[in-house]
């Protein structure tokens, strides 16, 4: 990658933020200009990059035009309310909100992302996947020489830091109210998370099922290039800060070789396989990983065709912010 682009972050202040602004430094992306933008409220804050600081500047008043790939990961709000300027200023985008209805931004592995984005032209309007979406794509992806799923069935283990900061900060406050004995007033959730497991994460539609849930299933669907392929999916939120856990059983075509899909699994790039008779987690393993980690490998229990699995993985900076990195590598090698 010889050029350089000007970027701009939206949402710099957040954890997403911040690991995009880790990890362009850390993959030595040719990044010409940075400019980091945020609500008015933080914005006057600094971010180390490269060894000076940058100053976080509104998100009202930036002239998209100055800068030719943004990555937005400030939340589904504020990704509908300015994407429009952004692209017609020329800009391209890679949305990390799920904000955008994937017809208008079609979500992507960098593993795969050729085929997605073949035909297109640039100013780019890309969606990087769920954290949860990455992880299960990664392991269907990798198997897809293999098996032909028809099926999918995922019940994601969400961290707090899938809701923001402030997830991560009711977390701790419940944790240290609770520890010292002090009554509990949940506030940014609407129940007990600490040292509980809570069954559905936001709101939910008349069906039952949550926005991530619904969103899963979409992008599970088009990650694989199957529109038929049927995807159940739970997400709950556990009392963790950092770091997925997912389990994972999927219907194949045909009869399931465990030992295959292991061998499969452990050539794949950006997948730890961990071996037989161990396993892998979030806080032990995956936290600050780049790559997601794979155990329990099993067949059904009276169903041969049937895969179980389990992965860990760091939501943000695997799940969200190396992807949406990635896909950007892609860009700048291929397209821009």
């Amino acid at each position: 990658m010889s050029q350089s682009l000007s970027i701009a972050i939206v949402g710099a202040t957040g954890s997403i933020g911040e690991a995009l602004v880790g990890l362009l430094e850390e993959r030595d992306f040719p990044v010409g200009d940075l400019h980091l933008l945020a609500s008015v409220e933080s914005a006057g804050q600094s971010l180390s990059f490269r060894g000076r600081q940058v100053r976080v500047r509104s998100l009202d008043d930036f002239d998209f035009g100055r800068v030719q790939l943004a990555f937005f990961a400030a939340g589904a709000e504020v990704t509908r309310a300015h994407v429009a300027t952004a692209t017609a200023a020329g800009c391209s985008v890679i949305d990390l909100s799920s904000g955008l209805a994937l017809e208008q931004a079609p979500c992507l592995l960098p593993e795969d992302g050729e085929r997605v984005l073949a035909g297109q032209k640039a100013p780019f309007l890309l969606s990087s996947p769920t954290p949860s979406a990455v992880a299960v794509a990664l392991v269907l992806h990798a198997l897809r020489p293999l098996l032909v799923p028809r099926q999918v069935g995922v019940t994601a283990m969400l961290a707090v830091s899938a809701l923001g900061r402030s997830g991560v900060q009711e977390l701790a406050r419940q944790t240290a109210e609770l520890l010292n004995g002090r009554p509990l007033e949940p506030q940014a959730m609407d129940r007990q998370v600490a040292f509980n497991v809570l069954a559905q994460a936001g709101a939910v539609n008349e069906e039952g099922h949550s926005h991530l849930e619904q969103r899963l299933a979409q992008e599970l669907k088009m990650l694989a290039n199957d529109p038929q392929l049927e995807v159940a999916a739970t997400c709950a939120v556990v009392p963790v800060f950092f770091g997925d856990s997912l389990a994972v059983s999927l219907h194949a075509q045909a009869l399931v070789d465990v030992a295959a899909v292991a061998r499969y699994l452990d050539q794949a790039d950006g997948i730890e396989l961990v071996e037989a008779g161990d396993y892998p987690t979030a806080v032990g393993d995956a936290v600050g990983q780049d790559c997601i980690y794979v155990g329990r490998l099993r067949s059904g229990v009276a169903d041969p065709t049937q895969l179980n699995l389990w992965i860990a993985s760091d939501n943000v900076r695997k799940g969200a912010a190396l992807n949406a990195v990635q896909i950007a590598e892609l860009l700048i090698k291929h397209y821009l």
